[in-house]
């Protein structure tokens, strides 16, 4: 039953938290039929206003009835399923035992993928018979407003199914990369990783606050990937320039092994952000939901900007 189109696709996707609710309005936005196993009652009950005021705010609410929940895999349907979707906490273990069950129960052209920012898809897939299939499917948090997904072969992932999977993604109006090798971080969270921690390395070293960092980035060169990437920034600027500021740069860049010092004291601390209401801000339930606000704003008006950009999807039905 795989199809590299959406519509009228089966998905399921087990795991029912925050990552996995905007996965499925992923998949709805591009036509599919969901199903979300999530065993907590409190999470299944919560589901159904965030499905539909996002697919009303995407001009879809319609979608929002192609979604539904169950509480086990036991209650999903498998014929006909087209792809899985694994959203579950990161513990290796954990998603080891569901892929083994989950090779078990779906069919076997049913093609089967993680969500983990962290694990290969090799380790995921150990020991199991139809490698073949699996991939890992990276999505970035909030999944229903950023439009790139990572697709990642493992050693044993059939690369025609991956071609597949990014034309079912691009059908689902996201912007697939095809990572070749099953690397740490895969190819978005390396680069992500890479700023970082020369980012974190310069706070570190009394060079900037947290506060000039994120400007820096946000109003100066962060401010150009909406138009154009690292790669073709060196086209627009010149390849020979950013060489010889690389030469320059490169031998004082941050190579630290380990996370900087002002992350580590604060996971010391327990100042973990705005799910402790202390990282490198303080946060109040009403300045948390007012910066997720603006964060989420200014995300749907970023897309506005590149809807002529994005892959388009079939709003028929």
């Amino acid at each position: 039953m795989w199809t590299t189109q959406p519509k009228p696709a089966r998905a399921v996707v087990v795991g029912g938290g925050t990552m996995g609710a905007d996965v499925a309005i992923v998949l709805a936005r591009g036509g599919a039929t969901v199903e979300i196993v999530e065993p907590s009652a409190n999470r299944r009950a919560a589901l159904p206003a965030h499905l539909g005021d996002n697919l009303q705010a995407m001009g879809l609410p319609g979608r929002a009835a192609r979604i539904h929940s169950v509480a086990s895999l036991d209650e999903v349907g498998w014929t006909g399923v087209s792809l899985v979707i694994e959203c579950v906490p990161e513990r290796l273990n954990i998603k080891q035992a569901l892929f083994a069950e989950l090779e078990r129960r779906a069919e076997r052209d049913t093609v089967l993928t993680s969500n983990s920012s962290s694990f290969p898809i090799s380790a995921i897939a150990q020991g199991l018979a139809s490698a073949d299939r699996m991939f890992g499917l990276h999505f970035f948090m909030p999944a229903h407003l950023v439009p790139l997904v990572e697709v990642v072969l493992g050693p044993a992932s059939d690369a025609a199914l991956a071609q597949g999977l990014c034309d079912f993604m691009r059908g689902c109006g996201n912007v697939p990369v095809l990572v070749r090798k099953d690397k740490p971080g895969f190819l978005a969270n390396r680069l992500q990783h890479a700023l970082a921690r020369e980012a974190f390395a310069l706070i570190d070293e009394g060079v900037a606050t947290p506060e000039d960092v994120d400007a820096a980035v946000r109003f100066g060169f962060g401010f150009r990937f909406l138009a154009a990437g690292p790669v073709m920034q060196r086209d627009h600027a010149g390849i020979d320039v950013h060489c010889a500021a690389a030469a320059t740069m490169y031998p004082s860049l941050a190579r630290n092994t380990e996370p900087a010092r002002v992350l580590r004291e604060r996971v010391a601390e327990g100042h973990l952000g705005m799910k402790t209401g202390q990282g490198f801000f303080t946060w109040t339930p009403e300045t948390r939901q007012a910066e997720r606000d603006r964060y989420d704003r200014l995300l749907r008006q970023g897309l506005e900007l590149l809807a002529a950009e994005l892959p388009p999807i079939d709003r028929e039905n």
